[in-house]
């Protein structure tokens, strides 16, 4: 996943900032590098900046910026190395570990980011990331999230910011980063389109269009209500342990196909290009599965001719 070579087009500068401790390298390597929550325990703090180049969808390069969080980097970042850092970047990635016990050190932290991207990339959205939830009891993390939240979102004035709380313990991580990735995905407003009216003929309840090697969601088509919120992201996370551990049965498994039926309930997870898998949900009992299946591979070219595209999309939603 992770590739060393600058001769590629459509790539997206990221910076994945925050103070040493908060937790960026092992959300990336976690997403990116195939690790396990328990695996990042092994993480060494990062050294200055650790550049990846990580393919997403074939044809749109990743250029993600780990920026080490360590004060004296963060002086070179904002002085001498102030244009190389904040030149071009699609997305800041901004990560505060919700322990941390000097939030008004992170926030000047983070305030001196925003001043260097206006000044540089002036475009570029703005994402905070609140780490390790998990150290919150359960009852008092929305309490939590939403003060640190709405003082984030103060300090940001007058540019606007989107936080998410994660953990890289649960489905969390994978929402905040879904979300992250949609808004680079050039053209997702024709695979959400697709994705639609795919649903419609197949009178799905769900489809789910996923990235092959992260199990990110990109797109997602809903015709039926769920009570579970969080179901997607939950998905992910569900199906990219069940890839790691199957990869360590069947080394370099490059296909997954997942079929449930139970009674009118069909599940259907299989690739669909090279660099995509689907999910289709299905509970119509004139349905069949069969039906399913042949559907999923007759959509097939189409979905590769989407990935092709290239026309960018910057829409964050708020």
């Amino acid at each position: 996943r992770f590739i060393y070579n600058d001769k590629m087009g459509n790539k997206k500068k990221v910076l994945l900032m925050g103070k040493s401790g908060a937790g960026k390298t092992s959300m990336r390597s976690i997403i990116f590098a195939n690790y396990i929550a328990r695996d990042t325990r092994r993480l060494g703090p990062t050294m200055n900046v650790e550049h990846s180049y990580i393919r997403f969808l074939g044809n749109m390069v990743l250029n993600l910026w780990d920026c080490g969080g360590q004060a004296s980097y963060f002086e070179n970042y904002i002085t001498p190395q102030r244009e190389q850092i904040f030149k071009g970047v699609e997305v800041l990635i901004f990560v505060i570990s919700v322990e941390t016990k000097e939030l008004h050190d992170d926030l000047r932290l983070y305030q001196s980011c925003l001043d260097a991207l206006g000044n540089l990339s002036n475009e570029a959205k703005i994402v905070c990331l609140i780490s390790k939830m998990d150290l919150v009891p359960e009852e008092l993390r929305e309490e939590e999230f939403s003060s640190r939240e709405a003082e984030i979102k103060r300090r940001s004035l007058p540019l606007k910011v989107t936080c998410y709380p994660t953990s890289i313990w649960d489905e969390s991580l994978y929402k905040a980063w879904s979300s992250i990735m949609y808004n680079l995905v050039p053209n997702i407003g024709k695979f959400e389109d697709s994705l639609n009216k795919f649903a419609e003929i197949m009178h799905a309840d769900e489809v789910l269009l996923f990235e092959k090697a992260t199990y990110l969601i990109i797109a997602q088509s809903v015709r039926k209500t769920h009570p579970d919120v969080h179901r997607f992201e939950k998905i992910s996370n569900i199906i990219k342990q069940f890839k790691l551990n199957a990869n360590k049965c069947v080394p370099n498994l490059q296909t997954m196909r997942i079929e449930i039926v139970s009674g009118d309930l069909k599940i259907f997870l299989d690739l669909l290009t090279p660099n995509t898998a689907i999910m289709v949900v299905v509970t119509d009992p004139q349905v069949y599965p069969a039906c399913i299946s042949l559907n999923i591979q007759a959509t097939r070219k189409h979905f590769e001719l989407l990935e092709k595209m290239d026309r960018p999309h910057n829409q964050f939603d708020n």
